[in-house]
């Protein structure tokens, strides 16, 4: 389905369940798409364990764009497609989360969205050999649980387990989380069967 926002239209692909018991809202990174590896894994999982998948490609991507531009313009445009999104399951919790820079723009934006939980996956700490231009404040800002997933050889870095409810470092993988996408899956799955207050 096609979805307008503030800076340009975004494309979502929808899988829906029977009484699903969340609306997991995916994105990609700045230069991939919602048909990464370590995304699919993830939707194949969570079906299984009645969540509902929407996996977002965000406007810029749209227009061919390989970098996403200003954040905030970026943001505005995921505040309103969520919000879309949430119109097809009304009174489902959402969970939102995405890999790299969907990760930054889930976590960004779940005081906005009304998220009870982010789905990190390679979370991009910093720029390759720049550790001290930190992100990890943008972790912080969910301020609701966060899950974060990451390979130990992400040259991004890895988050802090003070800064994620949960911090998953998968052995061997880099930033593409491709080796074992499936595992990533049941990670995330996992967690979402998890509690957690509301």
């Amino acid at each position: 389905m096609e979805i307008p926002t503030p800076h340009g239209p975004a494309s979502a692909e929808v899988d829906e369940v029977r009484d699903p018991r969340l609306l997991l809202v995916l994105t990609h990174g700045s230069s991939g798409g919602v048909d990464a590896p370590d995304l699919l894994a993830v939707r194949e999982a969570v079906l299984g364990i009645g969540v509902a998948v929407a996996r977002v490609l965000q406007p810029f991507r749209m227009r061919g764009a390989r970098a996403p531009g200003s954040a905030a313009k970026q943001d505005e445009a995921w505040i309103a497609l969520v919000a879309a999104l949430r119109e097809r399951c009304p009174g489902v919790p959402l969970v939102q989360g995405g890999r790299s820079n969907g990760a930054r723009v889930a976590c960004r934006t779940a005081p906005e969205t009304g998220a009870e939980a982010v789905v990190a996956l390679a979370f991009p700490l910093h720029p390759p050999g720049r550790p001290e231009r930190s992100r990890a404040d943008e972790l912080r800002r969910a301020g609701v649980p966060v899950l974060a997933v990451s390979g130990e050889r992400d040259p991004f870095g890895i988050p802090d387990e003070k800064d994620a409810a949960r911090l998953v470092v998968l052995p061997g993988e880099g930033h593409e989380l491709r080796k074992d996408p499936a595992r990533v899956g049941e990670e995330v799955a996992r967690w979402l069967l998890e509690p957690r207050p509301r």
